[in-house]
């Protein structure tokens, strides 16, 4: 997506939101090996192999999704990722994200959610962006709901993940609401 490769960086009060880059992958090696992030994770897989960071970030550079490292603004350390796979036919896109474990409860994730959000209805033109979460992840639910999403329903049994049938939650925002909301 064009709009996707113009946008370089997304910012707000306390986070930046900037493109991945290599020297990023020994942070993210290590956030992503909490098995507590892999655990709400669909793709995510524990133990994270040696070398997979950097082979992900890699990827990314491959592909015009818009995927980005979340970084604090006052002192550059990654505490996460979040992203979108667009599907421009129908102008929706499903949002992802993680944040490390050591920064959990400090609400970086709503507020990185909060600047995708405004990215993808107005940069991107997207009418709906949802997302979902395993229900065994209420933190998760939570973050979707203060960025404004709504619970559409459980899907049950939806996903299996390390053996398990796992129930999980979508949320979605439309782009009426989000102007409604502003």
């Amino acid at each position: 997506m064009d709009a996707a490769r113009r946008v370089t960086v997304l910012e707000t009060d306390r986070l930046v939101l900037r493109p991945w880059r290599l020297d990023d992958a020994p942070a993210l090696q290590q956030l992503a090996s909490a098995k507590q992030v892999a655990d709400g994770l669909v793709s995510l897989p524990h133990p994270y192999p040696e070398g997979g960071a950097a082979e992900w970030i890699a990827s990314t550079v491959a592909d015009d999704r818009p995927r980005f490292a979340i970084v604090r603004r006052d002192d550059g350390a990654l505490v996460g990722s979040i992203g979108l796979a667009v599907e421009p036919e129908h102008r929706r896109a499903e949002v992802g994200y993680f944040v490390g474990v050591e920064h959990w409860g400090r609400g970086y994730a709503t507020e990185a959610l909060l600047a995708l959000l405004a990215y993808g209805f107005g940069e991107l033109g997207l009418n709906r962006i949802f997302a979902h979460h395993f229900l065994r992840n209420p933190a998760s639910g939570r973050v979707l709901e203060k960025a404004g999403m709504r619970c559409e329903g459980t899907r049950r049994r939806h996903t299996l993940k390390d053996g398990e049938f796992l129930d999980s939650a979508v949320y979605a925002l439309l782009r009426s609401e989000h102007e409604g909301a502003s």
